[in-house]
């Protein structure tokens, strides 16, 4: 039986966890709401002057101000506001809350409702497909990018063409083209949402005569003229999408077959946890794999991925660790022999 001081903890310990609840929300809009950025660039701003140029309602910012205070991420003195000690942290891994909180709440929030066995039929569970694209756009350049680069500076092929599974809001392809002026790139990805905003991006950045972007399954690919001079296949926080393993060997085995010409393939994504104690999981590690779980998708281990390959076609010629994401992995392929 607790004691008082016993009960005291476990409530602050309680209230810290519920009050983490609302600075996640917070971190996202704060970045949805450019406060992130501002913040980042000039260290300090004010929040009443922040909230007229945005048309924000005050009461309401000066909220979203204690909530991220609450957590050492600002210093606010009444309206002045300061980076804190967790600041920069949080900064680097906002889109992170962002594909939790504005991306996966639906999810989450049906959690009750998904976990029953009855309910798990058809399209039982919903999330924001765009929200969900542009917190992959910025996980991609903040976590996966040093690995991609590193694997795309290390490929003895020229970059001409290139198909990107998963495409999203297409940002690593317009990167791509941006490296590598002469070449074209084919966007492919199953929400119809997210197209739309690749496309629009695409075509504010110029690039919309070298970028084209088709709606399908990149899991269940058929044969388009659109692949035919493809070389290099990328796809980045989808190939979890391919398993389980029978489906994996099939999608695996599918590409070489619909990218007749394809010499290699980047492979990235987070990868199921191991050996890991409960009390020590990391950021974003908890919400990809009980988010998976509910959604009744299956996250391989980076030796899971291994194992497949061979089966599946492939050679994998070098693995490239992720930064910020636990067992997060790149791995660069190429059709066997």
């Amino acid at each position: 039986m607790l004691d008082q001081q016993g009960r005291a903890d476990s409530g602050r310990h309680l209230a810290t966890i519920f009050n983490s609840s609302v600075v996640s929300w917070s971190i996202a809009a704060a970045w949805e709401l450019g406060l992130m950025d501002e913040l980042a660039e000039h260290g300090m701003l004010d929040a009443v002057d922040f909230a007229a140029r945005h048309r924000l309602h005050y009461p309401s910012t000066r909220g979203m101000l204690i909530a991220l205070s609450s957590s050492g991420i600002i210093r606010r003195r009444d309206d002045l506001v300061t980076t804190g000690p967790h600041f920069e942290e949080a900064n680097r891994t906002r889109s992170l809350f962002h594909w939790l909180t504005r991306g996966s709440s639906a999810l989450f929030a049906a959690m009750p409702t998904v976990m029953r066995e009855d309910n798990r039929v058809g399209d039982y569970y919903h999330r924001d497909p765009v929200a969900i694209s542009l917190a992959c756009r910025e996980a991609n350049t903040v976590c996966f990018d040093p690995a991609f680069w590193a694997a795309m500076d290390n490929l003895d092929l020229e970059v001409a063409t290139v198909a990107d599974l998963g495409c999203g809001s297409g940002g690593r392809l317009r990167q791509i083209a941006d490296r590598y002026p002469t070449s074209r790139g084919v966007g492919v990805d199953i929400a119809a949402a997210a197209l739309e905003v690749a496309r629009k991006d695409t075509e504010n950045a110029g690039l919309g005569g070298r970028i084209t972007f088709i709606e399908a399954d990149a899991t269940n690919l058929g044969v388009r003229p659109e692949f035919d001079d493809v070389e290099l296949v990328t796809s980045f926080m989808m190939g979890h999408d391919m398993w389980p393993r029978e489906d994996c060997v099939k999608t695996l085995r599918g590409i070489r077959e619909v990218f007749p010409r394809v010499r290699r393939m980047l492979l990235g994504d987070s990868t199921r946890t191991v050996g890991i104690p409960d009390e020590d999981i990391p950021i974003f590690t908890l919400g990809f794999e009980l988010g998976h779980e509910l959604m009744g998708a299956y996250i391989p281990t980076t030796q899971e991925w291994r194992d497949v390959f061979a089966e599946a076609g492939w050679t994998c010629r070098q693995e490239y660790p992720v930064p910020v994401l636990t067992d997060a992995v790149v791995f660069d392929l190429e059709p066997a022999s």
